[in-house]
């Protein structure tokens, strides 16, 4: 018996100027769902540590209205640690869905490209050779990932860039890139490899409000340009060919978005270090609660939402500072990359 699917229902929406927007009831009530995740893990993540303070008292705070030690505690000490857990999982979601949709592959993660790496390497610089200041470690790392991202684009162009070439290519470049880190570890006293080592963990411990203006600066430029170009991305999903015949500028749409995915990446990774798999996760599954497609939006809440949780699992499991937040990352996301792996063997595409 032959049975018929269901449409997923639709919205239109219409302006006074006669523009209309469609609407994914769906993806809407996600991405909703995403921000309350997101946002309570926040207020409970903020009252998490060595002096405890009930959410209540958290949000009074927030709002100004709390004692003057919880308000210190709250605005100077935990939220800026948490707005920086939520903009680096934001990039990191986002940036990792570009990387996937541009390269038509699942494993077109930033991790298992490189590029986190790359702006590692950047930081391992600054920090081995040259004792740098963290303001100098935030710019090695973005150096790092922009020089790493160049190199893999330019090895993968043979008359446009295509998504095995580039996989195989950002495989390669990690791996040498990943000789250069232990490298630079071993030529480092121990003060430098112990602090070199703690910054590859990926950890959100002793961020302030200076990583927090520069990210959120860089994310408020960003993240327009890259969802204005979401309609040419859907259309590079469809394949080259496609896109050409639907009038999309193909190598244009993809320098552009891969140029800020390498931008959003390499600046959350010098924010927090290297946070493993949430650029290969929170795409994916964001793509299983909505639809196909990019889901642009959708992956930024979902890495917000991962990241924030994941440091909330580590402190209250561990403590603040025992545990750095990319170490339960890590471990989740080699889980589901081993899942991924089988699940694209049995279907056939590798």
């Amino acid at each position: 018996m032959k049975t018929t699917r269901t449409p997923r229902p639709i919205r239109a929406l219409r302006t006074p100027g006669g523009l209309s927007l469609r609407l994914d009831v769906r993806t809407c009530a996600v991405v909703a769902l995403l921000v309350l995740a997101a946002l309570t893990a926040s207020v409970v993540l903020i009252g998490t540590g060595d002096f405890p303070i009930p959410a209540a008292d958290v949000l009074r705070a927030l709002a100004g209205q709390g004692s003057q030690g919880q308000e210190f505690i709250v605005r100077e000490l935990r939220l800026p640690r948490v707005l920086v857990g939520l903009l680096v999982g934001g990039c990191l979601g986002v940036g990792g869905a570009l990387f996937q949709s541009v390269s038509r592959n699942p494993l077109g993660s930033p991790d298992v490209l490189g590029l986190s790496q790359g702006s590692a390497a950047g930081a391992l610089t600054v920090i081995v050779l040259f004792s740098g200041s963290a303001t100098a470690v935030t710019l090695g790392a973005l150096v790092g990932g922009l020089v790493t991202g160049a190199a893999i684009y330019l090895l993968a162009w043979k008359q446009g860039v295509h998504g095995y070439r580039l996989v195989l290519v950002g495989i390669g470049v990690s791996a040498v890139v990943t000789a250069v880190n232990g490298y630079l570890i071993t030529k480092a006293d121990f003060v430098d490899a112990a602090r070199a080592v703690v910054w590859m963990t990926g950890s959100l411990d002793g961020r302030d409000w200076t990583q927090v203006g520069p990210l959120a600066v860089l994310c408020a430029v960003l993240l327009p340009v890259v969802l204005g170009g979401a309609r040419g991305l859907r259309m590079l999903e469809m394949g080259d060919d496609v896109s050409y015949a639907l009038g999309v500028r193909v190598e244009r749409v993809r320098l552009l978005l891969m140029g800020c995915a390498v931008l959003l990446v390499a600046a959350a990774t010098a924010a927090a270090g290297p946070v493993s798999f949430v650029a290969l996760t929170a795409p994916q599954l964001a793509r299983r609660l909505t639809s196909p497609g990019p889901n642009l939006l959708p992956s930024l809440c979902m890495g917000a939402a991962l990241l924030v949780t994941a440091d909330l699992t580590a402190q209250r499991a561990f403590g603040a500072d025992q545990l750095p937040v990319g170490v339960v990352t890590g471990v989740l996301g080699g889980v589901y990359l081993l899942w991924l792996l089988v699940a694209e063997r049995r279907a056939g595409r590798i």
